[in-house]
């Protein structure tokens, strides 16, 4: 297979913030046992996994998708340019010969690509660049937290809790709320409170 870059988002599924993916080329002897889906690990874990990662990779990059341009293009397609633009990054430190993204669907990139539903329970090289996704994402929604605190981004990071949607309904949507996920939310919801 050659040169093996993965690639992962974070943040698809949250009301606010960016969606982040991460692009990661992992060396022969990087202790994989470290790795897992990045669901599945503790906060602790994935950080001290992240650091391993940045210190061991061959290569890896982080790519942030604002929520403006996923309100102007959709969560799915800023998904994908998050993980095209993260690929890039890596290939022009050190190519690759094919780049697995998890998921069903992949980016649209100039080399080998292969979707692996599951990958990032599977695949070294997805696992890691779901790490530093989801660890970045993270680290962006605790500047946001300390920014606007009023909303509780550092307890649910921008995804739809009840904590969330009942922010959004008393003090109106923050700075950084997906508004086409926001309204969608509160069209579905008769009562937040």
């Amino acid at each position: 297979m050659g040169v093996v870059c993965g690639t992962d988002e974070a943040g698809r599924g949250p009301l606010a913030g960016p969606v982040t993916a991460a692009a990661v080329i992992l060396p022969p002897d990087f202790p994989i046992s470290l790795l897992d889906d990045s669901k599945k690990m503790t906060g602790k874990e994935r950080d001290e996994a992240a650091l391993i990662i940045k210190q061991r990779a061959v290569a890896w990059a982080v790519t942030h998708m604002s929520h403006k341009v996923i309100d102007k293009v959709n969560i799915l397609q800023a998904s994908l340019w998050a993980m095209r633009r993260s690929a890039e990054k890596v290939h022009s430190m050190h190519p690759f010969d094919i780049l697995l993204a998890d998921g069903n669907r992949k980016p649209d990139v100039p080399w080998r690509c292969r979707a692996i539903v599951k990958g990032d329970a599977e695949i070294p090289e997805i696992m890691a660049a779901s790490i530093l996704a989801k660890t970045e994402r993270d680290r962006i929604m605790m500047l946001c937290d300390a920014k606007w605190p009023e909303y509780g981004y550092r307890h649910h990071k921008g995804y739809p809790t009840r904590e969330h949607r009942r922010a959004i309904a008393i003090l109106g949507p923050s700075p950084i709320e997906r508004m086409t996920f926001t309204v969608k939310e509160e069209d579905d919801t008769p009562s937040l409170l």
